[in-house]
């Protein structure tokens, strides 16, 4: 299913930093308040177009594919992993998908030695949700932990979900591995895991922000300071085309695709009316930029774009 290193190149564009290796890495920073916050790539997804697009209504969605230069049986999505830094904070939301789901994947611990980040120097990881490119590089090729001086954070409905033994049961064939990969990692991180619930500061300016509906506890974060506010959106906007476009739609790639689009415009209203920005996992240009309203849709405008 990988795409080839060419191809990921032509696909993600500006913002581009070459690391010692010769690797480029998409990786944009800001600041709200006190924090730094940066965004490096794990590398990109390649899917099929069904996973997204199955169901959608083929005369609406063409255009809209068309327009954003997708074509083929296979999508490309990035990954974008948000690092959050201030005094006595380094913060990591999700870890990738280390080096088991998929081969185009799994290069976060190199783009962060691009940037002179340690795994030992984080003192944070704190979870969106559970799937494998947020949750597998918790775990390096030992089955030991990446980040071994750091508290682990996930949302505790989140937690229940891929720790209950009826989750692979109840997932559909497609996700079996999802939940079989997902819960021998947490049982290996378990002593080191926190839950966390809706609305809870876990740290200062760093609030929880339930965002159900791309798993059934998907958890988004809004970092605060002063009067800045930026949400690290995970996956509730799952990418940067028909979820923007028709964000009404019903995406095969949630894992409620209801619930999903309910969240999804209620998060989409909720940046533009308080000018909030956010980065977002799979959005283009390292995720981070501002929502705006087009017509009955919404875009994404990357920072400095």
């Amino acid at each position: 299913m990988a795409s080839t290193r060419r191809e990921f190149l032509a696909l993600a564009g500006a913002g581009m930093m070459l690391g010692a290796s010769g690797r480029l890495w998409a990786q944009v920073s800001t600041t709200v308040g006190d924090w730094q916050v940066t965004s490096v790539s794990d590398g990109h997804l390649s899917l099929p177009r069904g996973f997204y697009f199955d169901g959608l209504p083929e005369a609406e969605l063409a255009p809209i594919l068309e327009a954003q230069g997708l074509s083929g049986e296979m999508i490309a999505s990035p990954c974008n992993v948000t690092l959050a830094r201030r005094e006595g904070a380094v913060v990591l939301f999700d870890c990738g998908a280390g080096p088991a789901f998929m081969e185009s994947a799994g290069e976060l611990i190199e783009a962060l030695d691009v940037i002179g980040v340690a795994p030992q120097d984080v003192t944070h990881v704190v979870f969106t949700h559970g799937h494998p490119d947020h949750l597998w590089g918790v775990l390096d090729d030992f089955d030991e932990p990446v980040f071994s001086e750091a508290a682990h954070l996930m949302g505790d409905a989140e937690w229940n979900y891929w720790r209950d033994p009826e989750t692979v049961e109840t997932i559909g064939e497609a996700r079996a591995s999802f939940a079989v990969g997902a819960a021998r990692r947490l049982e290996l991180v378990e002593e080191r895991i926190t839950a966390v619930a809706d609305g809870e500061e876990i740290l200062p300016g760093l609030v929880a922000l339930a965002s159900h509906g791309h798993t059934p506890g998907h958890m988004s974060f809004v970092l605060q300071g002063g009067s800045e506010a930026l949400l690290v959106a995970g996956d509730a906007i799952v990418n940067g085309h028909v979820a923007l476009a028709r964000p009404s739609w019903e995406l095969g790639s949630d894992q409620d695709p209801a619930q999903g689009a309910a969240t999804r415009l209620r998060l989409l209203d909720m940046l533009v009316t308080e000018e909030m920005r956010l980065i977002g996992y799979h959005l283009p240009d390292g995720g981070l930029g501002r929502i705006e309203r087009a017509g009955e849709a919404y875009r994404f405008v990357a920072e400095g774009a």
